[in-house]
């Protein structure tokens, strides 16, 4: 019974790691893109939303997805989806997309904004370096509680 005080913890630490590493990663592509990639304009095919959490009791949030397709200087032409885009951008716009020569899939639209991205960066990473210390502190209660009991048994 006890080792679920420590098992579950530790999967949930695994869990918020591959998170964070993915956010990460995510930002580095980015910035990438930004700082070392190539630009072409790209036109917006479709925008949609996307909704998560259950409603009633429960939060719902909602995200703005934008479908855009560019030609690259090679002629390949490339399809992406990118979430939490301009809610200004519809359906037939064309903006600028910002892509590295190898992975042109996975090309941004959104506008170099470097003190924003390390922000939002920062504070999904602060986030998660809590709740991973949370679950630390977690199993050191856990730990020194059934230590105590132990103490007590004959």
């Amino acid at each position: 019974m006890e080792v679920l005080f420590y098992v579950i913890p530790i999967v949930m630490i695994a869990g918020v790691s591959v998170m964070a590493a993915k956010t990460i990663g995510r930002s580095r592509q980015i910035s990438g893109a930004w700082d070392h990639g190539l630009t072409a304009e790209a036109r917006c095919l479709r925008s949609y939303t996307t909704t998560s959490g259950g409603g009633g009791d429960t939060s719902v949030s909602t995200s703005l997805h934008h479908v855009y397709e560019f030609t690259t200087r090679e002629g390949r032409a490339v399809r992406f989806d990118e979430v939490n885009g301009p809610s200004t951008v519809i359906e037939g716009d064309y903006v600028t997309v910002y892509y590295l020569p190898d992975r042109p899939e996975r090309a941004t639209a959104h506008p170099p904004a470097r003190g924003k991205l390390a922000a939002g960066t920062g504070c999904m990473l602060v986030f998660f370096g809590v709740f991973i210390a949370f679950c630390v502190g977690f199993m050191v209660v856990a730990h020194m509680i059934f230590s105590a009991t132990d103490d007590f048994m004959p």
